[in-house]
């Protein structure tokens, strides 16, 4: 009789700065499979990994927050951080400031994992509410975070990678701890 098939396993875990070259791996393929035709080609053909390594390496050690990185039998399949928000300022409210998974990790729960965990652990630091950001046109995307229960805010007009001008939607829960106790 022939075995079931295992489900992928993948640990989250936090990464030191000897993961800032599967780091600069995993963000330079998640940014050239998911922002193809949303961000100019020129920009992403000329992503380096060997300079997000430097700066993987740099700030793992130095930036406020958190991020975890997960990781299969193969090695790093994507990675998220989460600070206290910057960019709204609103008392108590955490962001996920990246998410990115290449495409072979998506679909499998693995960001669902990610997103929960880094939320969980910006709760633990104080975190009350939680929101993210997407690109308007990043529709799969905005599905999960609308999925997982996070309300869309009016799209804004932001000054994107290489200089063009791309639009953001920011997704909220108001209360952080809807994030990990969703099913």
């Amino acid at each position: 009789m022939p075995q079931p098939a295992l489900a992928p396993t993948y640990l989250i875990f936090p990464p030191g700065p000897a993961d800032a070259e599967a780091m600069a791996r995993v963000h330079v393929t998640s940014w050239r499979e998911t922002y193809k035709g949303l961000l100019p080609d020129a920009y992403l053909a000329r992503m380096s990994e060997p300079e997000f390594a430097r700066r993987f390496r740099w700030s793992l050690d130095r930036q406020p927050g958190v991020t975890l990185a997960a990781a299969d039998r193969f090695g790093l399949v994507g990675y998220a951080s989460g600070a206290p928000s910057s960019r709204r300022q609103h008392p108590g409210e955490g962001e996920i400031v990246v998410l990115y998974l290449v495409r072979a990790a998506q679909n499998r729960g693995v960001g669902r994992r990610l997103l929960t965990e880094t939320a969980r652990a910006l709760a633990a630091q104080g975190a009350t509410s939680l929101m993210i950001s997407v690109l308007r046109e990043n529709f799969a995307a905005r599905g999960f975070y609308e999925h997982l229960g996070g309300v869309a805010e009016p799209a804004r007009e932001e000054i994107g990678p290489g200089g063009a001008t791309v639009h953001e939607v920011a997704y909220r829960w108001a209360d952080i701890r809807t994030v990990f106790s969703a099913r």
